[in-house]
């Protein structure tokens, strides 16, 4: 976002009307400034209370990843942008709960492993593997209704907020709290393949899938 108003101001320059002071990006953002916009797509929640309880309660449970995680993928993605890295992402564009099962979670895991193997050989640089996996569990749709066998049903928008079948269509907040955990199990999951040495190149051998995905 600051890039972009960086980039607006460069462009805006000198012939901006008025000669008034150009927009300052650390003064424009803040982690609440993302309330200030128009929501759009959002699920229609039949109780708003329900909502709200759901979302104390998920305030309360530990984070997904940690200060040092971020600090370190930070720098990463800071040397990717010098070239001393090569930054690779994966995943599908939006997951299931279903998906959270140790097959689909090692699966897509290898596939990472087996793609930056290639990288790092042809480009003799160290890979970044960002995995889109651990909570992907919303699809933006372009209208809240669809008609499925001549009815009008609310649309799926992913696994967090309502279910596939049309008979399980209302928006459900408990869905909310079911995705951080099933985030978080795919999270642990993985964590324990990579502290286990799979992703090492000494057990390349056994990033093998068992099914295409």
């Amino acid at each position: 976002f600051a890039g972009s108003i960086s980039g607006i101001n460069a462009e805006y320059g000198a012939n901006r009307p008025n000669k008034q002071p150009l927009m300052d990006p650390a003064k424009l953002w803040s982690l609440s400034s993302w309330r200030s916009f128009p929501i759009k797509q959002q699920p229609e929640y039949p109780d708003t209370d329900a909502v709200e309880k759901i979302l104390k309660k998920i305030r309360t449970l530990p984070p997904m990843v940690s200060h040092t995680e971020i600090d370190i993928l930070k720098q990463q993605l800071a040397e990717c942008g010098d070239g001393k890295r090569f930054l690779l992402q994966g995943g599908d564009c939006a997951e299931r709960f279903l998906d959270c099962n140790p097959t689909s979670i090692s699966n897509k895991f290898k596939i990472l492993l087996q793609m930056s193997l290639v990288v790092i050989w042809g480009s003799k640089v160290p890979v970044t593997r960002i995995a889109r996996m651990a909570g992907q569990f919303a699809k933006p749709r372009t209208s809240p209704y669809e008609t499925v066998d001549g009815k009008e049903v609310f649309s799926y928008k992913g696994d967090n907020v309502n279910g596939l079948d049309p008979k399980d269509r209302i928006p459900n907040p408990q869905r909310l709290l079911e995705a951080y955990f099933h985030s978080a199990a795919t999270l642990n999951y993985m964590r324990s393949m990579i502290t286990g040495g799979v992703a090492s190149l000494f057990h390349a051998g056994s990033w093998k899938l068992d099914a295409v995905l």
